[in-house]
């Protein structure tokens, strides 16, 4: 895992999510999980060497931030917020979470195949929340405060994990670091708030939900990216573009690669950004 600060730890190595951890003089919380079984459990094996885990804290509920859950089962409590646990484990309605996680493991983790539960197993337990919270939430562990900010956009249900003692802030997918974004049904509206939220922190590090670590300056990249996608779609609405002529050419693959282990994605994401947004636009137009 790469050191951040003195007691910040992520991982920006791996397919899924960056999962992080802090380690406090009162154990150890962790911010999001492994999507492939064998990081997860050596994940939990690298904390649990610091100390016994207290939280772990999901910043959204797409597959490649909670399956790690699964492993860490037994191991503190588990906090996310309401929208969290109600869209658990849901994405689009033409993707299974499940069957998304299980196809990284020939390629990304073939170890994993032994310790990967079938769907019974998984969803009798999958490790949901524990602590569910609307708003905001503060926690307290040793000398360290998590303040959870309610960041939606992304997701309903997303937060920004502020840590002002290491002056980092951990995002979840409220910034793509230098890979592609996927909008997917996101509130974009929303989402240019949250960043604003996140861009008025005292912090050094920003830790994204993809992609390299950065500093708070990387929010106007994120900001850019969003807009041009907008105007992108807007510009085919107002030019009279169907949904699939506007999937067609609106593409914005050249841009960014798309974060480790899924490209082989990048044409769903053009096509599901770019049609989602044509959806929220045509609808939001007067009759």
């Amino acid at each position: 895992m790469q050191k951040v600060t003195s007691q910040v730890w992520t991982d920006t190595t791996q397919r899924g999510c960056n999962p992080s951890m802090v380690i406090t003089d009162a154990g150890v919380v962790i911010i999001d999980t492994p999507q492939l079984p064998t990081k997860a459990v050596a994940m939990r094996q690298e904390a649990e060497s610091h100390g016994d885990i207290r939280y772990v804290i999901n910043t959204e509920h797409h597959v490649d931030h909670i399956f790690g859950n699964y492993y860490f089962r037994g191991a503190g409590q588990v906090v996310h917020h309401q929208g969290v646990y109600d869209n658990f484990m849901e994405v689009t309605p033409t993707l299974d979470s499940f069957d998304y996680a299980h196809e990284a493991i020939p390629t990304d983790d073939p170890e994993g195949e032994a310790i990967f539960p079938d769907r019974a197993t998984y969803f009798a337990d999958p490790n949901k929340g524990h602590i569910v919270f609307t708003g905001d939430l503060t926690l307290r562990v040793g000398n360290h405060t998590f303040e959870l900010l309610h960041t939606p956009g992304h997701t309903p249900g997303q937060i920004a994990v502020h840590v002002p003692e290491e002056r980092v802030v951990f995002t979840g997918d409220t910034i793509f670091s230098e890979c592609q974004t996927w909008l997917m049904g996101s509130n974009v509206t929303q989402w240019l708030s949250a960043l604003d939220r996140i861009a008025a922190l005292d912090v050094d590090w920003v830790i994204p939900g993809h992609g390299e670590v950065v500093r708070l300056e990387y929010i106007s990249r994120q900001r850019a990216n969003l807009l041009e996608w907008v105007q992108a779609v807007s510009d085919a609405v107002a030019k009279g573009w169907s949904r699939e002529e506007t999937v067609a050419r609106v593409n914005f693959a050249e841009r960014y690669p798309v974060d480790i282990g899924q490209g082989y994605m990048m044409n769903h994401i053009q096509t599901l950004n770019a049609g989602s947004l044509w959806d929220k636009l045509t609808q939001a137009r007067p009759a």
